[in-house]
């Protein structure tokens, strides 16, 4: 994926198997959201084809959500105006058959539909800890509860590959626990889990696997404790090492041969008044008196 003649994604392959989390760290700019985005469609490539399950995805965000992959965003993208009900019902909707004619006309296909989805969001609510406030504006829950939401909508797919883009992002540590637990969880469903996270401490907690991009390239995919240690990984995040003070080479003293004879800051001509002192200067540095 280029954008000019930056390359922002090349190559990236990632193995995720069902039940397992795999986190997707590296610095500012590696390609890591722009990853997402090519694999669930919002992106079309610049080159090549996004392979998932051994088949290509279409750049098209409804046939990737039917193929089995969902997602939650960096920055939280809820319908404020519904009840979180709603919300998780929405993401339902590509598992729906029904046509615009049979919902208009609330034919009874339409009206069986719409009672599964309301039954299946009520229960993914219950899943993340919301199932009391189904009933809730979105834009009046806390911000930990809207993560959450979020997460139970993207669920609501039922996808075998769920993306998570910094789920933690902006809460504190008692919510980082709680999503951490819930995660978790949603390993146990089966599901295979790729995580975007800036929490080290998060991420290596969690997942079974850490992959680090770094300038839209795979540079390590390993166990946590192989990627944490890896001299590469710590360069791509805080630079190369710095010269310690005892190595450092000492400047070299100006030769003072060559520099300016010292000279009276304020120079007055023979018998003027000097402005500071107040007398009148004589020839030989003499002050009248």
């Amino acid at each position: 994926m280029q954008f000019g003649g930056l390359t922002a994604v090349n190559k990236v392959d990632l193995d995720i198997h069902p039940g397992e989390i795999v986190g997707l760290i590296g610095p500012n700019g590696a390609g890591k959201t722009t990853f997402f985005n090519c694999l669930t469609g919002m992106y079309q490539p610049t080159a090549g084809q996004v392979l998932f399950a051994g088949a290509v995805l279409p750049p098209q965000p409804r046939k990737v959500a039917v193929a089995g992959v969902a997602r939650t965003f960096q920055n939280i993208r809820l319908f404020h105006n519904m009840t979180a009900l709603e919300n998780v019902m929405v993401g339902r909707y590509a598992r729906t058959k029904t046509n615009a004619i049979e919902a208009i006309l609330r034919l009874p296909r339409h009206r069986r539909e719409e009672a599964e989805t309301r039954e299946v969001a009520q229960q993914w609510l219950d899943f993340v800890g919301l199932g009391d406030a189904a009933e809730s504006l979105s834009r009046n829950m806390p911000y930990g509860d809207q993560r959450r939401l979020e997460i139970a909508r993207a669920l609501a797919l039922e996808p075998k590959l769920l993306l998570l883009d910094e789920p933690t992002a902006g809460m504190n540590p008692q919510e980082t626990r709680e999503a951490e637990e819930l995660i978790t969880r949603i390993r146990g469903l089966g599901m295979a889990v790729l995580v975007i996270e800036h929490d080290m401490r998060f991420i290596f907690s969690l997942c079974d696997r850490v992959a680090c991009l770094v300038r839209g390239e795979v540079l390590i995919d390993d166990v946590p404790e192989v990627v944490q240690n890896d001299p590469r990984v710590i360069e791509a995040y805080i630079g190369s090492p710095v010269d310690m003070p005892g190595e450092q080479e000492e400047a070299p003293r100006p030769d003072v041969s060559t520099l300016a004879p010292s000279k009276p800051v304020l120079e007055f001509p023979p018998n003027a008044i000097n402005p500071i002192i107040g007398h009148r200067t004589k020839p030989g540095g003499r002050k009248d008196a």
